[in-house]
């Protein structure tokens, strides 16, 4: 029997990352005795996966289960909104709590309404993706989408605790696991190398829910982005030169772009897998990046089973980036990388650039 791997997330409120199998029994000993009342926030499809960790929280506390619509869908105001008057109708208080259960866009939503019920109260997310466990539910960043893009309304709000609960991804469907590995593949080439040898020599197929290689992929992208938060939190700036936490918005300015024109047709996992690609091909032009390394990106992304190519209209990805939240005024910023595990801000490349490495992108070279 497996043991469960306990990842402490320090700083101002610190809590803990759990990674393991059946662990919804953690749960009143994370909300606390404190607590009268939950809200459970989850994916309206996950009533199979929901219901169990309902019926234990049933057990401590007076439950309220809010559905939410499906993927994006649920990440809107007045998603947010209908959820804000049911806890109002239910009397929450300070003293209540939050749990979420779902893919990134319920621990985003969940997580932000969370962070403005009464200006915070605690929340936990139990996550059901691979993306969800490395990315969205770890470093306290809430938000919904608008009209002119992805993310742009949010706030920082740390949770109480995170159970990766691995016996979820039991019925995950195969192209939403390969989909969060594409945060897991960007954790390599941004921070941690040993993930990227374990792509490169493991079998894909080996690469399913109860593996000790995925578990393994798992707890190595969770510690590379407990580390970039810890040391900088909100995004203000690492120390010596180092993008701090920007740098886990390597690929993103484009992947966002993707999602936006694409109405999110396209998974995040594999926008991000795209968007890795072409900032290899943009730092390849600027002259920071070995051409090989550019191939080891399409290489580590396509073993995986995620698209390395793309060819939608490059003017409205352009307008699209041009109104991310990473952005400076009408300066495009790019996390680039000088090596593996070697990031830097590219801030204001060339169009001539920009559109170089698309065109590259879109040839697959």
């Amino acid at each position: 029997m497996s043991t469960d791997t306990v990842i402490h997330v320090g700083g101002a409120a610190p809590y803990d990352v759990v990674v393991g199998h059946d662990l919804a029994g953690r749960l009143p000993g994370i909300l606390g005795e404190s607590v009268e009342r939950v809200a459970v926030l989850y994916a309206g499809t996950l009533g199979a996966l929901a219901d169990p960790i309902v019926d234990i929280l049933v057990e401590h506390y007076d439950v309220l289960a809010l559905g939410l619509p499906e993927g994006e869908r649920a990440k809107t105001a007045p998603v947010a909104a209908d959820c804000w008057e049911a806890l109002g109708e239910a009397g929450f208080t300070r003293s209540d709590a939050v749990v979420t259960i779902g893919g990134g866009a319920s621990t985003d939503l969940g997580g932000f309404v969370a962070a403005t019920w009464l200006r915070g109260v605690r929340v936990v997310h139990v996550p059901t993706t691979v993306l969800a466990m490395v990315d969205a539910a770890v470093g306290g960043k809430t938000g919904i989408n608008t009209g002119a893009g992805k993310n742009l309304v949010g706030s920082f709000h740390e949770p109480a605790g995170v159970l990766c609960d691995l016996s979820l991804l039991d019925t995950l469907p195969r192209e939403e696991l390969v989909a969060g590995l594409g945060e897991v593949v960007k954790c390599g080439f941004i921070a941690d190398p040993a993930i990227l040898d374990l792509v490169e020599r493991t079998d894909p197929a080996a690469l399913t829910a109860g593996s000790a290689e995925l578990r393994e992929l798992v707890e190595r992208a969770i510690r590379v982005k407990v580390d970039v938060v810890v040391d900088d939190l909100r995004e203000t700036g690492g120390r010596d030169g180092h993008p701090g936490r920007e740098v886990l918005n390597y690929g993103h300015t484009l992947a966002h772009a993707i999602e936006r024109t694409s109405d999110y047709s396209v998974r995040h996992g594999e926008a991000v897998a795209i968007g890795c690609v072409y900032v290899a091909e943009l730092a390849a032009r600027a002259g920071s990046l070995d051409p090989a390394l550019v191939e080891r990106h399409r290489a580590a992304f396509a073993r995986v089973g995620l698209p390395t190519t793309y060819d939608g209209s490059f003017d409205d990805l352009l307008d699209a980036m041009r109104v991310d939240k990473k952005a400076r005024g009408s300066q495009l910023r790019f996390v680039v990388l000088d090596d593996v595990a070697a990031p830097r801000i590219l801030a204001g490349p060339s169009e001539d650039d920009l559109r170089a490495a698309y065109a590259a992108l879109a040839s697959d070279g």
